[in-house]
C-alpha cells in the first residue's frame, strides 16, 4: 500500500515544496481478514492535500487483493474551517504544554455539509403550537482521529503540528489577510 499511496501523493504535490504533513494509518479487522486505511495530509505554499489509500481484498472483480487510492488537492483559500478538538487525561491535574490523551482534526473546504437538525419551541412549556425547525449546517469534510494509545505520542504531536500549520496557512490565504 506504501509505495502506491505514495505515487498518488507525489503526483499530486507535484515540485511544490512541502511546508507540513500527517500520515494515519488505521488498521481494522473484519471477519477473518486485516484491512489498512491510510490517510495522508499534505500542506503545500497553496494547497491542502488529502489522500486516502484503502486495501481491498481479493473480490469478484480481481483475484488478487489490490489497493486504491485517491487523492484530493484543495486550494488553500477555500479551506472555511479547522477544528481541533483536545481530550486531555485528567483535566484537574492538567499541565500546560502536556500532550493530549488523542486530537480530533476536521477540515471543511465545502465539498462535505452535515446538518442538524430540531423541532423549534418559543420556550414556552405549555405550547403545543408547530413552530417548525431549526438546525445548522457544518463543513465536514475529513475528520481524523489520532490517539496516543492507538497511534503513539508522536503521531499526536505530528497531528497537532500540522493542525497549526494549516490554520496559520488557510489564514495567510484568506482574502484580505496580511501576508
Amino acid at each position: 500500500t506504501g509505495s502506491h499511496g505514495g505515487e498518488g501523493v507525489e503526483a499530486a504535490v507535484g515540485g511544490e515544496p512541502v511546508a507540513s504533513y500527517l500520515v494515519h494509518q488505521e488498521t481494522t479487522f473484519d471477519s477473518n481478514e486485516i484491512r489498512r486505511h491510510v490517510t495522508v495530509l499534505v500542506l503545500t505554499g497553496t494547497r491542502f492535500l488529502v489522500s486516502h489509500t484503502d486495501e481491498q481484498p481479493a473480490d469478484g472483480t480481481s483475484a488478487s487483493p489490490y489497493a486504491t487510492t485517491s487523492t484530493e488537492s484543495v486550494k488553500l483559500e477555500r479551506i472555511a474551517s479547522v477544528v481541533l478538538s483536545r481530550v486531555v487525561a485528567d483535566p484537574e491535574s492538567y499541565t500546560p504544554g502536556t500532550l493530549p490523551r488523542e486530537v480530533v482534526l476536521t477540515i471543511g473546504w465545502g465539498a462535505v455539509s452535515r446538518i442538524d437538525l430540531e423541532p423549534a419551541t418559543c420556550g414556552d412549556p405549555n405550547c403545543e403550537a408547530d413552530h417548525g425547525y431549526t438546525g445548522s449546517t457544518t463543513a465536514d469534510d475529513l475528520s481524523l482521529r489520532v490517539s496516543e494509545a492507538g497511534d503513539g505520542p508522536e503521531t499526536v504531536r505530528q497531528a497537532l503540528a500540522f493542525a497549526q500549520a494549516l490554520s496559520e496557512a488557510t489564514a495567510a490565504a484568506r482574502p484580505g489577510a496580511h501576508r
